[in-house]
């Protein structure tokens, strides 16, 4: 048995029975798409999805969220290889097109997700939600002028509970940014950031969407690569005070932030093989 702690952006707490009929019987009536083939990202961008890996759309990426326990999201799609020893979730935010001429400092952005612990926890308390914080950087923020695309990863700790990470990638756009949300077990997380940055490598904006098409008069970002990190808000932080940018950007998600799940994923594989007989 393997047992897996998910981290996700708007998951209460949740447990999955090892070998739970119910849930296997509601993860094999989702439309899953098999690789190799093409995944389609809303009219966004497409992604290839390799031999071994597993897709969904929108209608079932939405139903797989309510099966995890989470709020049903549109336009959120997922990609995972077919153990779904791991997965991805990706969402579009239309922004307009970041600059991405910024300079990060990765201590100052820690600084600033510190201070935020105590009111976004005093917030986390009105849901009825364990406390959280901030511990550091599992993989500081880069970013890669070639792909266009910001990525890191924090160590978190909850209250009660152990250590946990949260991995996100920020792939930039003409007309804004994909979010891709890594949810794995942090002690394999190396080998599946590995595999998902590697899935990665077939991201591709439609034409008309890609961040090298930008032209005079588009949509700018009010904000740049630091702010993504931290949900926008930096941008115009001096003006209302960080948590309250922060605040507003959460209640537009549900006023969640993140949460745990602990899943005993053993026999999720039959659900794969046994579709396909």
């Amino acid at each position: 048995m393997r047992v897996i702690l998910w981290l996700f952006l708007l998951v209460p707490a949740l447990v999955f029975a090892e070998g739970n009929p119910a849930i296997q019987a509601e993860l094999k009536k989702l439309a899953w798409q098999d690789g190799p083939s093409d995944g389609r990202i809303g009219d966004k961008a497409t992604i290839k999805v390799p031999a071994g890996f597993v897709f969904l759309d929108e209608k079932n990426t939405r139903r797989f969220l309510e099966i995890a326990g989470n709020p049903p999201r549109d336009r959120h799609y997922l990609i995972a290889p077919n153990t779904l020893a791991w997965f991805a979730v990706f969402s579009f935010n239309a922004t307009g097109y970041v600059k991405d001429d910024e300079k990060i400092d990765p201590d100052a952005i820690l600084g600033s997700l510190k201070a935020s612990d105590s009111p976004g926890n005093e917030e986390r308390k009105k849901l009825g939600l364990p406390a959280l914080y901030t511990e550091g950087w599992a993989v500081a923020p880069h970013f890669d002028s070639q792909t266009k695309r910001l990525e890191w990863g924090v160590k978190l700790r909850s209250d009660p509970g152990g250590p946990v990470v949260n991995y996100t990638s920020r792939l930039l756009g003409r007309t804004g940014v994909m979010s891709a949300l890594l949810v794995s077990d942090p002690a394999t997380l190396a080998a599946d950031t590995q595999q998902f940055r590697s899935a990665l490598q077939s991201f591709d904006y439609v034409a008309g969407e890609k961040y090298s098409e930008f032209k005079s008069g588009d949509k700018i970002a009010e904000y740049g690569l630091a702010a993504l990190i931290l949900g926008g808000a930096a941008a115009v932080a001096t003006k209302k005070g960080l948590w309250a940018v922060i605040a507003g950007f959460l209640a537009a998600f549900w006023k969640l932030i993140l949460g745990v799940v602990v899943a005993a994923m053993a026999g999720f594989r039959s659900i794969f093989k046994s579709k396909k007989t």
